[in-house]
């Protein structure tokens, strides 16, 4: 037998061992040392001067696309590292199904907030905000919002039960703002966390200092937080409490966010009788929310909210369906169900039992008989589900208090939609919630119902079945967190999660100042007229770049041949008494669309060039109606360049305002080009 490795944090640029012998960190399936653990003697202020001096800086230099190309570098690396991952997360416990969660999971999150930062973010370092805000009538003073990394370090402080997905859906949001990170993973499975870090290191795609790690106690860490540094928990309401008030953060009014622990509800829907395939799904759904991760999921459903008629048949069907759940070694094939995170887990989770018991029954498993298809039931943290029933559960506050974090769940009946929510809000708070339904109505009611008391919701039917990722399944798109007892905090949810780290500023100024700020051209800002801005590759397009066109007049002829060719035969543009009748014409009107096409006709310039392709239009808008006879003059700016970083190209956005012989604005809009970075070199190396 090898002896265990000692466990090293990763600061200041190097590995660094506690000055202590450490903390045995057990298997949770069969009680074998599988490492120590110590983080005494670690310079933890110097920890984050390192990220703020080294890492920040660094980072921040970095555009938004290449930081995304980083993280995308980062997790294809690390996939090809997963199979070294999953076996040393049979020690947590996890089977490779759970495993799968964690480790798949997190560098998918990565990889996610990769590709959101490539396509949905400029490759610029500043982001605006919302539109221009003008502030004076003449147009001289104006306003915009602007987003920018903070400039200190992120603290993520993790949960035991996700070691690689708690730290990489934080650190992912967090690198491509362009704040550094400190993780400190929960001591029980740090040792999967620090395997992976070790890997992150041996890369060498992060800069120094953009992320560091530490195993074991934070000691004095958050003494020396500033209002520049965000701190993130994941774990026990009373923890979290704890740190929250931890002077330094409220001194200096740090950014603090929540994950705790959360009685999260599903709730069977009237219609979602047994025999239907909505009662089967649910069925189906709470069985496995109880027995993946052995129920140590934060997501994990805690209480099973079902109507009055519909209860026994669900507690036979949830009996029947984990009492075929093999529990044991998660290496083995047959094994269903892993052990809990250690046997003081498992001694908590029976402690809580014991609480819940005092409102409800127990309807299936028994927490003092362990059985197990593999291992040992003594040595390893094993224990088979457990399903309670609450008769009155408006009168169990135990059910709606206490989270037994682990393979256990609570059934309690329902008399109405109304009650069904109001049991749901009695979680004070809850990161999810799910409603079994194929009833709109009952689909209406119950999300509109939980919704205020809920970070996400889930809708489950039929229609859904093969595709959804189901009730515990956090994703990167989606926000992550929840209010009240849940812990107030909210995470992910894309481009939301990396504005998180963000400050965002109110700048006011006169428009070509301003513009210089944001990177973005701005209606007042300068512009220059030479060439045709069609002819320009991005090495010589500039921001403010502008075209003014000649004139077109409108014709009856051009309307009725758009309207003859296109089949748009809508009556403002054939019938001029019917026109005439409506409040906002007053004869027959152009077709917006021909606004748009005879607008392109104008700015266009035909001949091969730099510009590739369009690829679209943002905010549409027709303002003023065009009549018969008037003339249509276009002006094209460019608004924003975003070369692309893996491609000769990038987009170009061009501000198209579109004006009548009396100077009103008929149309404006954004128009999308896809423009080479070079000409005629991209041509010339194409042929």
């Amino acid at each position: 037998m090898t002896s265990p490795r000692r466990l090293e944090s990763h600061v200041c640029g190097r590995w660094i061992p506690g000055e202590k012998p450490g903390q045995p960190l057990l298997d949770a399936a069969t009680g074998e040392t599988v490492a120590l653990i110590d983080s005494s003697g670690i310079d933890f202020a110097a920890a984050l001067a390192y990220g703020r001096e080294t890492g920040g800086p660094a980072l921040r230099r970095m555009t938004f696309h290449e930081r995304a190309a980083m993280l995308k570098a980062l997790g294809q690396a690390l996939m090809a590292l997963k199979d070294e991952f999953h076996a040393e997360s049979l020690h947590t416990g996890a089977t490779p199904g759970d495993g799968w969660i964690d480790i798949e999971g997190g560098i998918g999150t990565m990889l996610t907030f990769a590709s959101k930062g490539r396509r949905e973010l400029p490759n610029t370092r500043v982001l605006t905000d919302g539109a221009v805000e003008g502030l004076s009538r003449d147009g001289s003073f104006v306003g915009q919002h602007i987003l920018t990394p903070l400039e200190g370090v992120a603290v993520h402080i993790n949960a035991f039960n996700f070691p690689v997905w708690g730290m990489l859906e934080k650190i992912a949001p967090t690198l491509l703002a362009g704040v550094p990170c400190v993780v400190k993973p929960a001591s029980q499975s740090a040792y999967l966390t620090e395997l992976v870090m070790r890997r992150i290191v041996e890369t060498g795609i992060l800069p120094e200092g953009a992320l560091q790690l530490i195993c074991g106690s934070v000691g004095d860490l958050l003494d020396h937080v500033t209002g520049q540094d965000a701190v993130t928990f994941t774990g026990s309401a009373a923890t979290g409490r704890k740190l929250k008030a931890h002077p330094a953060v409220i001194a200096n009014s740090v950014r603090f966010t929540m994950e705790a622990d959360s009685l999260n509800a599903a709730i069977l829907g009237p219609d979602a009788v047994a025999g239907t395939p909505e009662f089967d799904l649910f069925v189906k759904e709470v069985a496995r929310e109880m027995t993946v991760k052995a129920g140590q999921k934060c997501t994990a459903i805690r209480r099973v909210i079902a109507p009055r008629g519909q209860v026994e048949a669900l507690v036979a069907a949830l009996g029947e369906r984990l009492a075929k759940t093999p529990v044991g070694l998660p290496g083995l094939e047959g094994t269903r169900m892993g052990a809990l995170a250690s046997l003081d887990q498992r001694e908590e989770v029976r402690a809580r039992i014991r609480d819940l018991q005092s409102v409800a029954e127990i309807v299936a498993g028994d927490p003092a008989m362990v059985r197990v298809a593999s291992g040992d039931a003594e040595t390893g943290a094993f224990l088979n589900p457990v399903l309670l029933h609450a008769a009155r559960p408006f009168e169990a506050a135990a059910v709606h208090e206490v989270e037994a974090f682990g393979p256990v769940s609570t059934v309690m009946p329902y008399d109405g939609i109304e009650e069904a929510v109001a049991l749901a809000k009695l979680g004070k708070g809850s990161l999810v919630s799910s409603v079994f339904t194929d009833d709109p109505r009952v689909a209406e009611e119950v999300v509109l119902g939980v919704a205020p008391f809920h970070g996400r919701v889930l809708i489950g039917n039929r229609a859904s079945a093969k595709s959804s990722t189901g009730h515990g399944s956090p994703l990167a798109p989606l926000v992550h967190g929840g209010p009240g007892r849940a812990g107030g905090g909210e995470e992910m949810g894309g481009i939301r999660g990396v504005t998180h780290y963000m400050q965002r500023t109110a700048v006011q100024g006169c428009p070509r100042l301003l513009s210089a700020v944001t990177g973005r051209w701005i209606e007042g800002a300068e512009v220059r007229h030479d060439v045709h801005p069609f002819r320009k590759s991005l090495a010589e397009l500039k921001i403010g770049d502008q075209l003014v066109t000649a004139a077109r007049e409108v014709t009856q002829a051009d309307v009725e041949h758009f309207a003859e060719f296109t089949g748009d035969t809508f009556y403002a543009h054939m019938d001029s008494d019917a026109a005439k009748a409506n409040p906002f014409f007053d004869d027959r009107v152009a077709h917006g669309y021909l606004i748009a096409s005879f607008a392109a006709g104008l700015f266009v310039e035909p001949n091969p060039g730099p510009v590739l392709a369009n690829y679209g239009v943002d905010n549409m808008r027709f303002l003023t109606p065009v009549y018969f006879g008037d003339t249509l003059q276009v002006r094209l700016t460019c608004k924003e360049i975003n070369p692309r970083e893996t491609a000769e190209h990038g987009e170009v956005r061009w501000d198209c305002q579109v004006t009548n012989q009396k100077g009103e604005v008929v149309a404006q809009y954004d128009v999308l080009t896809m423009v080479a970075k070079t000409w005629p070199a991209l041509a010339e190396a194409a042929e």
